[in-house]
């Protein structure tokens, strides 16, 4: 029979194989609801999904490119650079004092706004000859 010398060591490393797997078999890539299907309505994984300023550097790169390919005229991009530059001081604003959710969830309905008007004036064909 074992002794308490060689019992305590081996509950102690049961116990925390069986608390340690559960937290393993977490999944933070993708939620899923209860049908088995992928859970849009909440995050998945420990944030939001993209920070404000990978979105904001995105936008700027679209912007660029819509420019250099030609859809997107001068005028066109400077009124979408100058909506992007509006929300970029309202997010440093919003940083001085703690980002909150509200003020997270502002900075994201103007960015998706901005996403899709970015994406209207690129395919609207305002700036093409022929």
């Amino acid at each position: 029979m074992l002794n308490k010398k060689a019992l305590i060591p081996a509950l102690v490393l049961a116990a925390a194989a069986s608390a340690a797997l559960p937290a393993a078999a977490q999944s933070y890539g993708q939620s899923y609801g209860p049908h088995g299907r992928p859970h849009h309505a909440q995050p998945a994984g420990y944030g939001y999904g993209p920070s404000v300023n990978v979105r904001i550097d995105q936008l700027d790169r679209r912007i660029d490119q819509g420019l250099r390919t030609g859809q997107l005229s001068r005028r066109e991009a400077g009124r979408l650079r100058a909506e992007l530059n509006s929300v970029q001081r309202l997010e440093v604003g919003y940083r001085r004092g703690g980002l909150s959710g509200w003020e997270r969830a502002d900075l994201d309905r103007r960015l998706d706004r901005l996403a899709a008007q970015v994406r209207y004036e690129r395919r609207d064909w305002d700036n093409r000859r022929g």
